[in-house]
């Protein structure tokens, strides 16, 4: 069983910064992908950010130049810095986890980004 905890959201003014934290725990074998969704109120869950098995990077349009996303193999941790916040990136956001068994979700940390 693998467990994903999400830490670092809170309440940001515009053009604000916030890390998000995801630390994996539990039985992890293959990794097929490891990265960062949202879901707004009213919205379906996007990506954000993700890492492929490869370790590539991809981006959903709409954060690119803003976040970035990171790990740290030897802590089991996933991060997304994320610069110039803006009103439109408030969000409950989800770290996932896809293995070559099944796919895991963390419970959510939200972000609201409001003067």
């Amino acid at each position: 069983q693998v467990q994903l905890v999400e830490s670092g959201g809170g309440l940001v003014q515009p053009e604000g910064s916030l890390r998000l934290s995801c630390a994996a725990s539990g039985s992890i074998f293959r990794v097929n992908e490891m990265g960062w969704y949202r879901q707004a109120p009213g919205k379906e869950r996007e990506l954000v950010a993700t890492f492929s098995s490869g370790g590539q990077a991809t981006y959903a349009d709409s954060v690119k130049g803003r976040f970035t996303i990171s790990r740290d193999n030897a802590k089991n941790t996933l991060y997304l810095q994320m610069n110039s916040l803006k009103p439109e990136d408030t969000a409950a956001y989800y770290c996932k986890l896809t293995s070559s068994i099944r796919t895991y979700w963390g419970q959510g940390t939200q972000v609201t980004v409001s003067s």
